[in-house]
């Protein structure tokens, strides 16, 4: 993962700390936006009345609507805010700060805008759909040097808000701010959340579709990525026939992109080839965390490799190929399982937005970029439960191995993450004793697989053959496999307490989640790493939010 997808810094954190902390808003600024510097076209009326058929536009000028209600943060990210904003902390116990999260401190150095993006949703083209409650403030640039768009997330009316109120309520806000700095400290390519503001300002929401409305509170999120262009940027603009505007996007996109330097004249083949080899790993690097996105539509898979729009997403915990952690995908379009052939099938469609601009023979080539990103994404696969299994990262251990736990894991309904966590606590030797097995929970639910002995003695003979020591496996699996994951019903409980205004939910799980192969005591008093509770087999998750 390039250091660019995750805002991770390069070397050491000392050399990566800016030696000046901005400590009030008055002292930080955006940079000039890229997008005007780069004329891209911008929608001529500037009233965000909602508009179904913008044309000839790649973004729209918005004002965010302000919180007004108690308005109050909830947590912040301090990685974020010292080593991407340029930030002290301390800046956010200003008023000047959260009101500026909240949407009602709009810099002078802002250029907020909305962009307009269509989409296949569920596999059907959903035609324009855009920021319809985001919008960007700016761009910044930190001071290593890498430009950073940062948005709000649920700041009121745009253009594109399609009948909607802009708004976001408290549960989806509090899930997508605490899953981007998960997935971040797991090292899966991810957008950044900066802050979390909540009101009481009122939303009416119907959270599973069943007609039984309810009054909800209004959240912000502060989020950050290199950018939130996405495939369904590219569709909307070709299925309109707007190639023009596609060209200049494109263009837009590989000046932001400064990885892709090397293209000659195949530039927009040189850039799909580098969206479908991130795609492939970034559903890969998913996958081997149990993360399950919950809708994989075009329009919520990004231009930069990295995760966008954390809607019903889940981490599985017992092991289910099928698992779906939105209740609105009734017939598992975006389970477990489907993801990467999803992520392929989204590919499929953002080369054929692409094609137009496209020579003859750079078709060809861009057709055969899809047919080996499956072999690759397959390969890939097995390569990421080598590594699970303390194996290097380029072992040729056979994949009869992976094929057994994966069928051992389905069958026991084995917990994802602490089957493999576990196995790394015990050595193989004295992986078949009994008294040792009752000492972990996950490890003894798999174990009762009447091929549990095959799967330890295939693992002792792929360790010798690939010269592994078991100190040495124990070692590697402790640094691949978290202890903790966002499992749904933690959130829950951080949800919960949220709404009745206590935030030391949420903020102990940003403690935990930042940290999530270091044991900690709290958390494991609380079961963090335990057996799901009864009560919590219930949870169900929308895309209500």
């Amino acid at each position: 993962m390039s250091d660019s997808k995750s805002g991770r810094c390069p070397s050491k954190e000392a050399q990566c700390t800016p030696k000046s902390l901005k400590k009030s808003m008055s002292e930080w600024q955006f940079a000039p936006s890229s997008v005007f510097e780069n004329n891209l076209p911008i929608d001529s009326e500037e009233d965000s009345y909602i508009r179904p058929n913008v044309k000839g536009a790649i973004f729209s000028r918005v004002q965010p609507t302000p919180l007004e209600k108690d308005v109050r943060l909830v947590a912040f990210s301090k990685d974020v805010l010292i080593n991407i904003l340029n930030m002290d902390p301390s800046i956010t116990e200003t008023d000047e700060f959260v009101r500026w999260v909240a949407g009602s401190n709009v810099l002078s150095s802002s250029t907020p805008l909305a962009h307009r993006y269509g989409g296949h949703q569920f596999g059907a083209w959903a035609a324009q759909l855009g920021d319809g409650r985001a919008m960007s403030l700016g761009e910044y640039v930190s001071h290593d040097g890498r430009r950073w768009d940062i948005q709000l997330k649920g700041s009121g009316l745009t253009p594109y808000s399609r009948g909607g109120d802009g708004r976001a309520v408290i549960r989806s806000s509090v899930r997508e701010f605490l899953c981007s700095e998960a997935m971040h400290a797991l090292s899966v390519p991810t957008t950044r959340a900066a802050a979390l503001v909540v009101s009481n300002d009122p939303v009416i929401r119907d959270q599973f579709y069943d007609g039984r409305p309810e009054i909800e509170r209004a959240a912000v999120v502060m989020r950050i990525a290199p950018s939130f262009l996405r495939f369904g940027s590219l569709e909307i603009l070709t299925s309109t026939s707007e190639l023009s505007e596609l060209r200049k996007l494109l263009n837009y996109i590989l000046e932001l992109r400064t990885d892709i330097t090397e293209y000659g004249d195949q530039k927009y083949l040189a850039l799909l080839e580098k969206v479908i080899d991130e795609s492939i790993k970034l559903v890969i690097a998913w996958s081997m965390v149990g993360f399950t996105h919950g809708v994989l539509n075009t329009d919520n898979m990004s231009m930069f490799g990295v995760t966008i729009d954390y809607g019903p997403f889940g981490f599985m915990e017992k092991f289910d190929r099928n698992f779906v952690p939105n209740s609105s995908d009734s017939g598992g379009r975006y389970s477990f399982v489907e993801q990467l052939g999803i992520v392929h099938w989204n590919l499929a469609k953002l080369v054929m937005a692409v094609r137009p601009l496209l020579s003859e023979p750079e078709q060809k080539q861009a057709e055969q970029m899809l047919r080996n990103a499956v072999a690759t994404g397959e390969a890939q696969f097995i390569a990421g439960f080598h590594e699970k299994l303390g194996f290097k990262p380029n072992s040729t251990a056979n994949t009869q191995l992976v094929h057994l736990l994966v069928e051992m894991m389905q069958d026991t309904s084995s917990d994802f993450t602490m089957t493999f966590r576990q196995l790394a606590f015990v050595k193989l030797d004295e992986m078949l004793d009994p008294k040792v097995l009752d000492k972990y929970w996950a490890l003894k639910v798999f174990s009762r697989h009447p091929r549990f002995k095959e799967f330890v003695h295939t693992y002792k003979q792929t360790m010798i053959i690939e010269g592994l020591s078991d100190e040495k496996r124990r070692s590697n699996m402790l640094a691949k496999n978290p202890q903790y994951v966002l499992r749904n019903w933690m959130a829950q409980d951080a949800i919960k307490l949220a709404e009745q205004d206590d935030f030391s939910g949420v903020q102990f799980l940003l403690e935990i989640l930042n940290n999530p192969f270091t044991i900690n005591e709290t958390a494991e008093k609380k079961g963090y790493s335990g057996p799901t509770p009864p009560w919590a087999n219930c949870i169900r998750v929308s895309c209500s939010s």
